[in-house]
């Protein structure tokens, strides 16, 4: 009998945030009430922190973080206490794709809120699914991206392959293309990255950059090709710049 996940919660917005992220991955599940007799297919419960210690079950997954939370339950439901291997894959961009594959199968997928924070990602999973080997593998695409993505990976010490993207990006429109591309960009084979690469954006990166900051400030503001430039290598965020701009603006004016 294949094991699926139940949601028990009291939490109205707990519940609609866990059934909403099973469902977007399409993910079997069971809502369950308190008092009732748990289904045999349930392998492990989500639940809400203050409601976990009350639930009589021999898996229960307290919910702080939901991605972590289910991910953990199915770790739970498939029975693995350790991989073989882990493989990460990381389609890079502004905001990342990344997909985590266990011995061949697809454990978990997120979405990176900067090409620095995939190394966060990355050390959660690694404490999350224990393996005996980890890969990590990164498309050769938008090279300002996966430079930075690379160099914040360094520190954690484990070898980089750059994946050729060739065939990555699904053929059919998915509401997850990052995600998507990142699954097989983990199933690629690669070379060997550098440990430290050189971020240099491109001239048409510093003008979308500047594009972008006309639309966030609602055409108001324009930033230099300069904080456009740092902007691109990570080292301001775009609302920072802005701020920045105009904080400089108004010291010349006055």
């Amino acid at each position: 009998m294949r094991k699926v996940l139940g949601v028990l919660t009291a939490d109205f917005r707990l519940y609609h945030d866990v059934v909403t992220a099973l469902k977007a991955r399409d993910l079997p599940f069971r809502s369950l009430a308190r008092g009732d007799e748990v289904p045999r297919d349930v392998g492990a419960i989500l639940t809400s922190p203050a409601e976990a210690p009350g639930i009589r079950f021999g898996a229960v997954v307290a919910v702080e973080d939901v991605q972590d939370a289910i991910a953990k339950g199915l770790q739970i439901v498939r029975g693995r206490r350790e991989w073989r291997e882990l493989v990460i894959g990381v389609d890079p961009g502004a905001e990342p794709g990344v997909a985590l594959i266990g011995d061949g199968e697809v454990i978990d997928t997120r979405v990176a809120r900067s090409p620095e924070a995939v190394a966060d990602l990355v050390r959660t999973a690694l404490l999350a699914f224990p393996a005996e080997r980890v890969r990590l593998r990164v498309g050769h695409g938008d090279r300002t991206n996966r430079n930075r993505i690379i160099n914040a990976l360094a520190p954690l010490g484990l070898p980089v392959e750059i994946v050729d993207e060739k065939g990555t990006t699904p053929r059919v429109p998915s509401p997850t293309p990052d995600m998507d591309a990142a699954v097989e960009i983990a199933r690629g084979r690669g070379v060997r990255a550098a440990r430290y690469y050189a971020v240099e954006p491109t001239p048409g990166e510093v003008r979308e950059i500047q594009r972008q900051s006309r639309l966030s400030s609602g055409g108001r503001v324009t930033i230099s090709k300069d904080l456009a430039r740092r902007v691109a290598k990570g080292e301001l965020t775009l609302g920072d710049a802005i701020e920045k701009h105009r904080r400089t603006a108004q010291g010349k004016a006055s």
